[in-house]
């Protein structure tokens, strides 16, 4: 976790670039994942399959999301997280994922913080969006310090 985190509503979190997108990446989120399905590594299967080619798993991007937030606030302060996929990412796309305090409520042990959470490649083309409830220490008065 970073020594300060906003946690008022309104405030956008840091945004986080990946990619662009390679086959390298798709093929090892396929091992680790679990996810075998040829769509995400085999050209020829893609197209036969009507697909312009390979293109990522979508919990691949939300795994990249999450990321963002647990860098963020630390993987153990986060206690909901939810994505929808809207749209594919190619070889080559780059992500960048952003994120919006939408809501800040007292809870125990301090302040649990909604985040709107969106990925997106090109200009403006969202291919996921998500929330994340996320536990922080202190008041919701500004951007609190790890220690609260």
């Amino acid at each position: 976790m970073t020594a300060e985190v906003p946690v008022s509503i309104g405030a956008r979190i840091p945004e986080r670039r990946f990619g662009p997108i390679t086959a390298q990446m798709l093929v090892r989120y396929s091992g680790v994942s679990g996810d075998l399905n040829p769509m995400h590594y085999d050209q020829e299967f893609a197209r036969a399959a009507g697909y312009p080619g390979v293109f990522s798993q979508g919990m691949h991007h939300a795994a990249l999301l999450a990321t963002v937030v647990s860098d963020l606030y630390g993987a153990e302060r986060v206690r909901r997280f939810l994505a929808q996929f809207k749209d594919q990412v190619w070889l080559g796309d780059e992500l960048l994922c952003r994120g919006e305090i939408t809501a800040a409520r007292p809870a125990a042990g301090g302040t649990l913080v909604s985040i709107a959470l969106t990925v997106t490649t090109g200009p403006d083309r969202v291919v996921l969006e998500g929330e994340a409830d996320v536990l922080v220490a202190g008041e919701a008065s500004g951007a609190l310090t790890e220690d609260g």
